[in-house]
């Protein structure tokens, strides 16, 4: 290990931890996204599939991106590296208004589509 005070080698694994949760909440929106129709986020009343794609896509190749070099400065020095942490709020923020809003309303419109 090397001589890196404790209180930052804390602050970069808990900064890894989130960014490791914010990567897999992004995956798990984006794959959702990808899976459902543009219909149904028209007749949810939801921006379009497009949009929603978009946004989750970008969110989850900004929080892959920054685990894989945090996890890549783990491997090589033995402390993770930081990342942005405003970006993963942001992909954060992202992600959870898709599973949070858009996905509830779009998954029970499919329940029932001649409605």
């Amino acid at each position: 290990m090397t001589s890196i005070p404790w209180a930052i080698v804390l602050a970069n694994y808990l900064d890894y931890a989130i960014t490791l949760v914010v990567a897999v909440l992004a995956l798990l929106a984006v794959l959702d996204c990808l899976r459902r129709s543009a219909v149904q986020f028209e007749r949810a009343w939801k921006r379009t599939k497009t949009f929603w794609l978009a946004l989750t896509g970008g969110a989850a190749v900004v929080s892959v991106f920054s685990a894989v070099f945090s996890t890549l400065t783990l491997l090589a020095v033995g402390v993770p590296g930081t990342g942005s942490l405003i970006l993963m709020l942001i992909a954060a923020t992202i992600a959870g208004v898709y599973l949070a809003d858009v996905r509830p309303a779009v998954s029970g419109e499919s329940k029932n589509p001649g409605y």
